[in-house]
């Protein structure tokens, strides 16, 4: 929203903006902080180190990371939100900035208004598995079985309205299956509840497949992407078993507080993108199961959020989604 200023409004601005823009060619002048919704140790935690520790060569300046946990970042995007627009207090957010806003009745924040999009640098497509007790072995008998037997199908999640929790959801509209959700406490209890056969599937990001290994107790059956992971190339994607419409990822992003002069932003972005042409980056991130978005602008970001807003928005009321 843009607001024309009367004359004598502009001459009276005339003297602040004159200061901006100096020291936004200066910027930065000082330390970055970085700001995490979740606790350290996580996926969200480590993906932030990472990028910091590039931002810092390529800004001349530290870059901290300062962990901000609860309400599924909603802490942590409300502080950002409310930061000076400087450019000194960054957000990295998860795909739960496009999710909160269905899933939450109310957020002291707008996941578009409030933030300025610098760039979305990574994603973690999940992984469909399911457990070795129930008779199938791909995703088109995994269909077949929740359509002969309605009803007898559970699946497994991290917790209610995580990225695992919603893409079954998705795979649910997508596929025309029934099935029940039963919410763990975490990635592992998730896990481990389709490995004891407790449920019959679940949805887990790429870095949790560690947990998996050596395991006859469970299959991959799938991956939610628009194409095969380096990371697992031997697991097709849903598309290539016949079902549409189920690319989706967990994604990373860097935005700051609204208002921040779009000379920053530029300058941060391409600090975010110079680290990305660092092939070692590259490499720290595919290892933490992150694939790389490179080349990334502020107005791509700010498309991909709204898609991804309005993909989420139809899965929760679909599912009848919704956090107290």
């Amino acid at each position: 929203m843009f607001h024309r200023l009367a004359a004598g409004a502009a001459l009276v601005l005339l003297s602040p903006l004159s200061h901006a823009a100096p020291e936004s060619a200066a910027f930065p002048t000082r330390a970055v902080k970085i700001v995490v919704g979740y606790t350290p140790g996580g996926g969200t935690d480590m993906t932030a180190r990472l990028l910091a520790q590039q931002l810092g060569e390529k800004l001349g300046q530290s870059v901290i990371v300062e962990n901000r946990p609860g309400a599924g970042q909603n802490i942590g995007a409300t502080y950002v939100a409310r930061a000076e627009p400087d450019g000194y207090t960054l957000f990295l957010s998860s795909s739960a900035l496009a999710i909160n806003i269905s899933l939450f009745p109310k957020l002291d924040y707008d996941p578009v208004k409030s933030f300025a999009p610098i760039a979305v640098f990574g994603q973690s497509p999940n992984l469909l598995v399911a457990s070795s007790k129930l008779p199938v072995t791909d995703v088109k008998q995994l269909i077949a079985y929740g359509k002969q037997h309605p009803g007898a199908l559970n699946f497994s999640s991290s917790g209610h309205g995580s990225t695992q929790h919603l893409s079954a959801e998705l795979f649910k509209l997508r596929t025309g299956i029934s099935a029940t959700h039963v919410p763990y406490k975490g990635s592992g209890p998730s896990i481990n509840g389709v490995q004891t056969g407790e449920v019959q599937f679940t949805f887990i990001n790429i870095p949790s497949m560690s947990a998996l290994m050596g395991s006859d107790k469970v299959r991959i059956l799938g991956l939610t992407s628009s194409k095969r992971s380096p990371a697992v190339p031997d697991v097709p994607t849903l598309a290539e078993s016949g079902v549409e419409g189920m690319d989706v990822a967990a994604w990373y992003g860097l935005l700051a507080p609204a208002g921040t002069p779009p000379a920053i932003v530029k300058r941060l972005n391409q600090a975010v993108n110079d680290a990305l042409a660092d092939e070692k980056f590259r490499a720290q991130l595919m290892q933490a199961g992150v694939e790389p978005m490179v080349n990334s602008t502020p107005e791509f970001f700010a498309s991909f959020l709204a898609d991804d807003i309005a993909l989420w928005k139809k899965v929760i009321s679909a599912a009848g989604t919704k956090v107290d």
